[in-house]
């Protein structure tokens, strides 16, 4: 499961068997959350808090570029 991104206490990383459509996965502490890419949406909430949801959309909102260009690259899109 590589790790694309550490921020702010939130580690957003892929498993090495993901699907379509683009998505990322982010952990902050024993919380976990699922965000699709295109367009940024929560799609699974396992533990977070309202305000690190929102802090996470946002960080990956500013690194969706770089996470779509990771997410081609490991998946070979």
């Amino acid at each position: 499961m590589p790790t694309i991104h550490s921020q702010n206490g939130f580690r957003f990383f892929f498993f090495s068997n993901e699907h379509d459509p683009a998505h990322v996965h982010v952990e902050k502490g024993d919380a976990a959350a699922k965000f699709n890419l295109i367009p940024v949406i929560l799609v699974k909430n396992g533990g977070m808090k309202p305000k690190e949801l929102k802090k996470a959309e946002t960080l990956i909102e500013a690194n969706q570029g770089l996470f779509l260009q990771k997410w081609n690259y490991y998946f070979g899109h």
